[in-house]
């Protein structure tokens, strides 16, 4: 039987996942017809307009779903890793990631606690934190992002893109907190629902983390048990 060890300190490491992985929750997007995303797509769009659309349809999410893809750069080492998973999220402050590569590894907060396991990295171990550890970078970073964005980030326009085939307009955001657990994010907002299709998040150690969505469910029933973790045996 393994010995699983406790922790209360984060070890940022794993080629999975900066920790952790860097749950980034989409906000669900209807279908829309392509001549109304093409409209959007004409339409001049400011920063500040962009991420306030993208904050208020994540406000209107009870529960998300998500698959996502990350990516991982280390630009001392010049590695890149991929990891893939899906995230559940729960307004507000519940957030459960389980990977499906590397298999096993999650991440679990009920709002109170947050624990993290990857046996990939760190066989044995598990790590228990309070959830709102600011030493921990993107465990919902989404959350991080969307909530009073304005308030907490310096926002410039980055650009337009097609993301999944969807148009989108980038923003960068920098923190305005000296201490703030991130140097700056992208994000990619979708045009014609304000949902986030992709986000960049370059830690203080120059660690670029990249995630898209690839898809996602918008108040779905999700149990209870979502957001606990048992130890396991």
């Amino acid at each position: 039987m393994p010995s699983f060890a406790f922790r209360r300190r984060a070890v940022v490491r794993a080629g999975a996942l900066v920790l952790g992985a860097g749950v980034v929750v989409p906000v669900a997007a209807a279908a829309v017809p392509p001549r109304a995303v093409a409209r959007a797509a004409r339409q001049p769009d400011s920063a500040a307009a962009t991420i306030d659309r993208a904050a208020r349809a994540f406000q209107k999410a009870r529960t998300v779903r998500a698959a996502f893809e990350q990516t991982l750069v280390n630009p001392a080492t010049g590695n890149t890793s991929q990891a893939t998973g899906e995230l559940v999220l729960q307004q507000p402050n519940r957030v459960s990631v389980r990977f499906s590569k590397p298999a096993g590894d999650l991440v679990v907060s009920d709002g109170k606690t947050l624990w993290v396991y990857l046996p990939s990295a760190a066989p044995g171990q598990v790590i228990k934190l309070p959830a709102k550890n600011k030493g921990i970078t993107g465990v919902d970073a989404l959350g991080e992002l969307l909530t009073s964005p304005r308030s907490k980030y310096e926002v410039a326009a980055a650009g337009t893109a097609t993301v999944s085939g969807r148009a989108t307009h980038a923003v960068t955001l920098t923190p305005k907190a000296d201490d703030a657990p991130i140097e700056r994010a992208k994000v990619w907002v979708d045009d014609a629902d304000g949902s986030v299709r992709q986000i960049e998040l370059t830690d203080a150690n120059g660690l670029v983390r990249t995630l898209r969505m690839t898809s996602w469910a918008l108040n779905a029933s999700v149990p209870a048990s979502t957001f606990s973790f048992v130890v396991p045996a």
